[in-house]
């Protein structure tokens, strides 16, 4: 064989069958790149469908799905695992028209389960509480409870208002009546919710609107917040506004790293240089500036998202290495699905998600485009930012409440002066209520 073909056959110009195989088996770097595109998406694929396998057998492990079935009347030790809220009708108000009493939606999770002559058996199973409350006095006590609470309640269980949602089943007391707790809250859980007392007791001097606003801007406590004011922000496109996203950890966080942009270089912003600290500091800091936001302001989709971004930009400023902001939010929404993968079904998440992406690809080159035309730099930036958001928000919005808005963008603009003051101001009041009640007050009037 090596008579027949020599080296000029190996290494010419020829088209013999030699050439033809070396050609044939010298890996192509496109080709390459997209071979791994491919397996990169199908493992996360898979890896995504194990995580979403795991947690759906959640809902039908252990006795809960077969008491659901038969409608069994329990007593059962629930888990608080988020705030109450409102059961709100189409039309805006809350409760029932027909004369039912107004109930609230509780977030838990089942700890022990038994039937009225049976034996308490121990699962997790997620569950909605649905809790009649005509008496105003046990309305605010169960509104006043923490997530990690545990309860016990006796009721009647009933199949998912939403099936395929993350809830096995709907838990309803058979009585009204305040709470009946019988585990405290975390001590994590009793500052946080100390905190966003605090925060309500500061602004209790206030107009009525602003009073409501300042804890949902803030915290997104909108327990305050009434119906038509909740109607007017939905109607200008602003309700996101009362819905705590990435937008506020930005705000907190350029605070204490400067601009992300050059959070990494010597000369960054903010006030860990003011203060001495080094970049891993400056990392530690604001993780803990971090996981405080999500504690306080609950883990909700946006939160969540926000703060997963947040933890890849810290890392960056630890390492001294610049990544870009666009793989970081891929990689927080890849690491959050696997991790609860029912935030993929949530509006907010997805909303979330999208905005942030215009944020980072579209916006840019608009604002370079109206500076270009003339348009001073930073009114260019906020007409890119709101436009852009809107823009590729809009579909999804108009699926969700069935109209478009067109002051969306005017209305946004707006308000994006407000925001960033009153973020600032009111998470000074937030720190302050503790240990200064009265600059607290004067900051929430601020």
């Amino acid at each position: 064989m090596p008579g027949r073909f020599g080296a000029g056959a190996l290494g010419g110009a020829g088209s013999g069958p030699v050439s033809s195989l070396a050609l044939a088996e010298t890996p192509v770097p496109g080709l390459r790149r997209t071979r791994l595109c491919v397996a990169a998406a199908l493992l996360c694929a898979a890896a995504g469908a194990a995580s979403a396998g795991l947690h759906g057998a959640d809902r039908h492990r252990g006795p809960v799905p077969e008491l659901v079935g038969r409608h069994a009347r329990v007593t059962a030790e629930v888990e608080v695992t988020g705030d109450a809220r409102p059961v709100r009708q189409p039309g805006g108000a809350a409760g029932d028209e027909s004369g039912r009493p107004p109930s609230l939606l509780v977030d838990g999770r089942i700890v022990t389960v038994a039937e009225a002559s049976g034996t308490a058996v121990r699962t997790r199973t997620p569950v909605l509480l649905v809790v009649p409350v005509p008496d105003r006095a046990d309305g605010e006590r169960w509104r006043g409870l923490l997530p990690s609470t545990r309860l016990r309640l006796t009721g009647r269980l009933a199949p998912p208002l939403e099936p395929g949602g993350p809830h096995a089943a709907v838990l309803r007391p058979s009585r009204p009546g305040p709470p009946v707790v019988t585990g405290e809250p975390s001590r994590l859980q009793r500052i946080a919710g100390e905190l966003r007392a605090g925060l309500r007791t500061a602004s209790d001097g206030l107009e009525a609107d602003a009073r409501a606003l300042l804890p949902a801007l803030v915290v997104g406590d909108t327990g305050r917040v009434p119906d038509d004011l909740r109607e007017a922000f939905r109607a200008t496109d602003l309700t996101h506004l009362m819905a705590v996203s990435g937008s506020n950890l930005t705000i907190v966080l350029a605070l204490l790293i400067g601009p992300p942009g050059r959070a990494h270089r010597a000369e960054r912003g903010g006030l860990a240089p003011l203060l001495g600290l080094g970049l891993r500091t400056t990392a530690v800091a604001g993780g803990a500036l971090t996981l405080a936001f999500v504690v306080v302001c609950r883990p909700e989709p946006s939160v969540v998202r926000a703060a997963a971004c947040g933890a890849v930009t810290l890392l960056a400023v630890a390492t001294g290495r610049r990544r870009s902001l666009v793989p970081a939010l891929a990689a927080a929404v890849l690491l959050l699905s696997l991790w609860d993968p029912w935030l993929a079904r949530g509006y907010g998440f997805l909303l979330s998600v999208l905005a942030t992406g215009a944020l980072l690809l579209l916006a840019p080159r608009w604002s370079e485009a109206l500076r270009e035309r003339g348009t001073p730099a930073r009114i260019a930036e906020a007409v890119a930012a709101a436009a852009a958001a809107q823009a590729v928000c809009a579909p999804v919005v108009a699926v969700l409440s069935a109209r478009v808005g067109l002051v969306a963008v005017p209305c946004n603009l707006v308000a994006e002066f407000a925001v960033a003051p009153a973020t600032v101001l009111g998470f000074a009041a937030l720190a302050l209520a503790p240990v200064l009640p009265g600059a607290a007050e004067l900051v929430a009037r601020a």
